[in-house]
């Protein structure tokens, strides 16, 4: 009589399991040691410094150390939440990221489409050249620009208001400048490089698709409408799923640049109030708490939204 060996006291479901995948890595080895980097990068800067959010729930002492210090629970929440500035701040930083979605996501997408339909080949490396060079430029220097150009005594654009027979405007010390300003560098910087990736789907999309197109009589809008933008709409979910997960971590660095005392109102926003409160003022714990509190916001948006694609389109980041 033969024995079925999972009938045995002695078979291990997990030791097979483990066979075939010590068996994977050896046969892949190769490719995994390229991971390697990365994983190593990741668990030093990324992982690890992950034990110091407990601070967000003590009252931190750099002289007791972090594990020294006294449990406090959630108290730093709890002022934060009652800082007469909260709803200032919150409604700031989600105003300036929802107007940087709103005006900045479409624009690499028409961008991609028209460069797309371009037929002369130099005009288009030419076009993708001038667009993608912005992208290199550091913020520091990109605000520095603003500065120069937006000068009321010597930038161009005040030159070209009072030659027009206005007067000077102090762009970059106006509060209501602020966003335009942030919105419009913004789209002029990244828009190039967010154009490669949709120009990349574009290049998927099959020709037998404009073919036929073409031969039931379907205008060049009608072939964009149908063909061009059904085809890459995964890519733009996905990049729409992880914009809207980002929503509350808009980018410190301009805005602290461009950031004064009189455009304060409308500059002050999450990143650069958990800078304020835990660099300028040192109080570590309460900045901690802050910046936990924008990570779990984030962290909420990105598993909503992705949930809301996947019941919609089909298309989810998991």
């Amino acid at each position: 009589m033969r024995v079925n060996p999972k009938d045995s006291a002695s078979y291990q479901p997990g030791s097979q399991v483990k066979r075939k995948t010590w068996a994977r890595l050896k046969r892949d080895y190769e490719l995994y040691l390229f991971l390697l980097p990365i994983i190593i990068i990741y668990a030093v800067f990324k992982y690890y410094p992950m034990y110091g959010v407990q601070i967000a729930f003590k009252d931190f002492s750099p002289s007791q150390g972090i594990w020294g210090s006294d449990w406090v629970g959630f108290q730093h929440f709890i002022d934060f939440f009652d800082s007469y500035n909260f709803w200032s701040i919150i409604s700031n930083t989600l105003t300036l990221s929802f107007l940087s979605l709103l005006f900045g996501f479409p624009v690499p997408i028409i961008i991609a489409i028209m460069l797309n339909q371009m037929l002369g080949k130099r005009y288009k490396k030419f076009i993708q050249t001038v667009i993608y060079a912005p992208h290199f430029i550091s913020t520091v220097v990109l605000v520095g620009m603003l500065h120069v150009f937006l000068s009321p005594n010597s930038g161009l654009v005040n030159h070209m208001i009072t030659w027009l027979g206005g007067d000077p405007v102090l762009f970059m010390a106006d509060e209501g400048w602020f966003r335009p300003l942030y919105i419009l560098s913004g789209i002029w910087q990244e828009t190039g490089f967010a154009t490669i990736i949709y120009l990349a789907a574009l290049a998927g999309v099959n020709p037998e698709l404009h073919e036929a197109a073409i031969m039931d009589g379907a205008s060049k809008w009608k072939r964009v409408w149908y063909v061009d933008i059904p085809s890459i709409l995964p890519t733009i979910v996905i990049l729409l799923i992880l914009a809207l997960g980002n929503i509350m971590s808009i980018g410190f660095e301009k805005a602290f640049l461009m950031q004064n005392d009189l455009n304060y109102a409308t500059s002050n926003i999450l990143p650069t109030y958990v800078y304020e409160m835990g660099i300028q003022k040192a109080q570590y714990s309460f900045s901690t708490a802050v910046g936990l509190f924008n990570s779990v916001i984030n962290i909420i948006l990105i598993v909503t939204v992705n949930r809301i694609a996947k019941r919609l389109t089909e298309t989810s980041l998991w």
